[in-house]
């Protein structure tokens, strides 16, 4: 009897097939600033270069890691955007960001846009402060999620898919999954704005602010990104 392990081995030598596994980051750093830091980094060092063939910017090329955890143990250090070199156009502003903010936090839209996590967000976070001032903080069921059954049939699919929460050792922590995440622009973006509304709710049931753990199997630099993240990360 042939050994059928060894004849798929041979066979897939014969077809010239690769086998990869996938590999998953892991990132801890002390702020957001820091986060996005390390993330291009290893995104630039590591990451798998492909072309776009849906989605946004379809036809460009992209550098993105299989997928990561980033784990922010002070994410409300200020300032919460990247203090990036001379010469380097910064990814975001605060004025950005507190704009920003009511897209995360209300159901406003306005004309053209598909949708805004708002829209899903906004009675799960009250929902959210209700449950834990209500009915205490030893809880998992406090997860708000973004996106429904009819979101894979958007043009652009929301990419935070989901903030799950946990009030533990006295402190608020947000867990953020997201689909697909524009590391140069959107991360330093979101995270900040996430911070701010995580502020907000530890306020609300009095708690402390704690940590941010997100996760992305997306998480990715543009093209037209690239030579900027470079010198942004003191990459050669």
């Amino acid at each position: 009897m042939k050994n059928t392990k060894i004849d798929s081995l041979d066979y897939l030598n014969d077809v010239n097939v690769s086998i990869s596994n996938m590999n998953v980051s892991f990132i801890e750093s002390r702020d957001l600033s820091e986060a996005w830091f390390l993330c291009l980094r290893k995104t630039l060092k590591e990451g798998y270069e492909y072309r776009i063939e849906r989605g946004s910017y379809a036809g460009q090329r992209r550098i993105e890691l299989d997928f990561v955890v980033v784990k922010i143990t002070n994410p409300g250090n200020r300032p919460l955007t990247p203090d990036v070199p001379r010469g380097v156009p910064a990814p975001t502003t605060m004025e950005y960001i507190e704009n920003y903010l009511p897209y995360l936090m209300t159901a406003h839209r306005v004309e053209g846009e598909q949708y805004t996590y708002g829209q899903y967000l906004e009675g799960q976070i009250a929902e959210v402060i209700r449950i834990y001032k209500e009915d205490g903080c030893d809880t998992n069921q406090a997860y708000m999620a973004v996106g429904d059954s009819r979101s894979i049939l958007l043009t652009d699919p929301p990419c935070l898919r989901g903030i799950d929460t946990r009030v533990r050792y006295g402190k608020l922590h947000f867990f953020a999954y997201f689909r697909s995440w524009d590391l140069w622009a959107g991360f330093p973006s979101n995270l900040a704005a996430m911070q701010l509304l995580k502020e907000y709710i530890a306020s609300e049931i009095g708690v402390e602010d704690g940590e941010m753990i997100a996760a992305s199997k997306g998480i990715h630099l543009y093209e037209y990104t690239w030579e900027l993240a470079k010198t942004a990360a003191g990459i050669a």
